[in-house]
């Protein structure tokens, strides 16, 4: 079980770290001007993020499809979104006592 919770690990940190970045730098931007810049690193970011989730996600579970071991991919995939689903859950009950 160490590895899907290492993945999924990894996928909260990557949320956090992107959003303590997103927030420092955007106290800095308040007064400027909106240029069509803003959505064009809107859009980059979120390829980006998409990008880094399938690979945490899916990378070993395909992986381990190429290797012809079906149950174990589903098993692994299914335990990093049960434990990425907890940490979603932790972030919404840190929210709700904040």
């Amino acid at each position: 079980m160490k590895k899907p919770f290492l993945y999924a690990s990894g996928a909260a940190v990557y949320i956090i770290t992107l959003v303590s970045v997103g927030s420092f730098v955007g106290s800095f931007l308040e007064d400027k001007e909106e240029t069509i810049l803003i959505p064009m690193t809107m859009l980059s970011l979120l390829v980006l993020s998409v990008v880094v989730m399938g690979f945490l996600f899916l990378s070993e579970p395909l992986y381990l499809l190429i290797e012809n071991k079906k149950k174990e991919a589903i098993v692994f995939f299914t335990k990093t979104v049960g434990v990425f689903a907890c940490f979603v859950l932790a972030f919404v009950i840190i929210n709700l006592l904040v």
